[in-house]
Parts: structure tokens; C-alpha cells; sequence
């Protein structure tokens, strides 16, 4: 079986590469934007990226599974592989596109016990979040936890719009307009992983979302519960790691959100 510290390491050098990607790749001009659905934009920078993240990983580990949001890349199914790599190369493309500086690199190896390993590097900021399962998570090598707001009126809180599904709006604007009436705000960054990265270290109370992919938040899940976090589907499954709906929070903030969103149907 392989470690979790060979895992992470080469998580970590895969991240760097994709890292340098975007440093590298400014001032996209719009006439080479790809439009993958509504308002779900790729780019070049994301399939370098995301190339460079696989070309460090098959290297590595040549066995395991890879699931990555722009391609597939051929190899062992997440069935037949003892661990499967999910791999976000540019969260929030639309941000990286025009400049906006929340946008991040996401990866993380989970075997048959869940996330085993996580790294985020917020590229827009440059910091790096890095978790392996039972040991903790950090940002830049300093250890992190979630933050001690208790009582929802004082916490501050993350989302992601359904922009990809507007269908979902009818379901979300009820709990966006409740949780905002209840809370000291509302934030949105269009990263998903920096989101629950942001929930890790204490920037953020709580977070929801409607709409997100196995590789959007298999990182950040590990990251924010080895913060002291708590993230679950709608229905309080801790079986995260695919697509769908999520609250999560430190605790109590986790606690008290989840009434609200189950309190008006959700």
C-alpha cells in the first residue's frame, strides 16, 4: 500500500507544476475561451494544467485511477485502482479568465477509507493548504483549524450559485434569502476548494452549495475535516465525494446551517 507521505509528496510536486502553469499563462485573449455549457468556460491553461498534474501523477503511480474534470485520461478505473486521483487543475476559470485572483489548483488521492490525502494552492493568493487523513491540515506549513463563532447571527458564510443548473434556483434563492437574514453575511468566490480551504483556517463559519463535482471538493473535504470541520450531502451522508449538494461548518455553525437549509426544504 502506499504512504500517505508519497502521496502527498507527489500531490504537492503535481500542484507546484500546475502552479506554474498559471503563472505562466496571463491574458487569455476571449476569442480562445472555450463555452463547455452556459457560463462554464475552459481554456488552455486548464488542459496544460491539467497535463502537467498527470504527467506527475501517471509518473509516480502508474497503477492508480485518475479522475479529472477536462479529460480522460485513459488508465485504471476508480473500480479496479486502489486509489483514484481527483483533479481540479484550475478551480475557478471564469475568476482566472478575467483576472479575478480567487482561483486554485485542486488534488487529492482517495482510496477505499475516503480522501487519504489533499493539497489546494489558492493561485490567485498564492498560499497552499496540504491535509493527509489523521494528521491534521496546514496552510504553508503552519497548522490550521476551523474558527470557535458559535452562533449563526455572528458567522460569516460561503456559497457557490448554481450557475451551471439555474434550474436549481428555485431551491436555492429560498435558502440564500433565509441564511442571509440569519447570518453576519454571505460570500461567494467561485471556488469551490478555496471555499472549504477558507472554512478550514477560519475565514469562514459555514458553507453551502448546490451544485459541485467529486473533484470540486474531494481536497477541500479532507482539508476542512482536518481542520475540525464538518461536511455532509444534504441528507447528512459523510459520503461526499461525489456530485451534489453540501453544507458543512465548524461544528455549531455546521449544526445550526443545516436546520435552516432542512428547515425550508432543502
Amino acid at each position: 500500500m502506499t504512504s500517505l507521505d508519497d502521496l502527498l509528496h507527489a500531490a504537492q510536486i503535481a500542484a507546484s507544476a500546475a502552479a506554474d502553469v498559471h503563472r505562466r499563462s496571463r491574458s487569455i485573449d476571449p476569442s480562445a475561451w472555450v463555452e463547455k455549457g452556459h457560463a462554464d468556460w475552459v481554456s488552455e491553461v486548464d488542459h496544460a494544467a491539467e497535463k502537467a498534474i498527470v504527467a506527475e501523477l501517471r509518473g509516480a503511480f502508474p497503477d492508480h485511477a485518475i479522475a479529472a474534470e477536462e479529460s480522460d485520461w485513459g488508465g485504471p478505473t476508480p473500480e479496479q485502482a486502489e486509489v483514484t486521483w481527483y483533479i481540479d487543475p484550475l478551480d475557478g476559470t471564469t475568476n482566472y479568465l478575467h483576472g479575478y485572483p480567487c482561483h486554485s489548483v485542486s488534488i487529492a488521492a482517495v482510496d477505499s477509507e475516503g480522501p487519504a490525502v489533499a493539497v489546494v494552492t489558492n493561485t490567485g493568493h498564492w498560499e497552499t493548504f496540504t491535509a493527509r487523513r489523521g494528521e491534521g491540515a496546514e496552510k504553508d506549513g503552519h497548522p490550521i483549524s476551523v474558527s470557535r463563532v458559535a452562533e449563526l447571527k455572528q458567522a460569516l458564510i460561503g456559497t457557490g450559485f448554481p450557475f451551471k443548473k439555474t434550474e436549481l434556483l428555485d431551491e436555492y434563492l429560498p435558502q440564500f434569502r433565509e441564511i442571509l437574514s440569519r447570518t453576519s453575511g454571505v460570500r461567494r468566490t467561485g471556488s469551490a476548494a478555496i471555499d472549504l480551504c477558507d472554512l478550514a483556517c477560519g475565514r469562514l463559519d459555514g458553507f453551502w452549495e448546490l451544485h459541485l463535482a467529486p473533484w470540486d471538493v474531494a481536497a477541500g473535504v479532507l482539508i476542512l475535516r482536518e481542520a475540525g470541520g464538518i461536511i455532509t450531502d444534504l441528507s447528512g451522508s459523510d459520503d461526499v465525494v461525489k456530485q451534489g449538494a453540501f453544507v458543512a461548518g465548524n461544528p455549531p455553525i455546521y449544526a445550526a446551517l443545516w436546520q435552516v437549509i432542512e428547515g425550508i426544504g432543502g
